[in-house]
């Protein structure tokens, strides 16, 4: 029987096989790291919302398409577990190769994972733009600082 240490190390590593995926801009090895369900859903920085793995899916492979090269250097990996699902909040610091040319920039990202069948697979993977360097909101408001 898993330990929680166990499924949260799990939980970390397909994490980390899902930004190798990307890097490798290899569709079969980023469907081995999704759930394939139509409740699965994505959301990447300024687009609308995927839901069903086909239109995920499709979402990666235009990504794939127009994307030359990639590299991840992850920070900030928090990981938290509650029955079968778990999820992974983070920054994606991320340098990039386009017909534009090479971009840096740096993603806040949420990905969920739900256990099935013993294997832990992405649900849900949400990434977006920082536009403020610092933002806090007041305990008890919603006012932000």
């Amino acid at each position: 029987m898993a330990t929680l240490q166990d499924d949260l190390q799990k939980v970390l590593e397909i994490n980390e096989r899902f930004y190798r995926a990307f890097e490798s801009l290899d569709m079969h090895r980023m469907e081995e790291v999704w759930a394939k369900g139509s409740h699965v859903t994505c959301i990447h920085p300024g687009w609308n919302l995927f839901r069903g793995w086909d239109a995920v899916k499709a979402s990666w492979e235009a990504i794939f398409k127009n994307t030359e090269t990639i590299w991840f250097t992850l920070s900030d990996v928090k990981v938290e577990l509650k029955g079968s699902l778990a999820w992974v909040v983070l920054m994606e610091n991320i340098l990039s190769e386009t017909e534009e040319g090479l971009s840096a920039t740096s993603i806040l990202a949420t990905n969920i994972f739900e256990k099935v069948d013993g294997q832990w697979l992405i649900i849900h993977h949400h990434a977006s733009h920082i536009f403020a360097s610092h933002v806090q909101f007041a305990p008890g408001s919603s006012t932000v600082h």
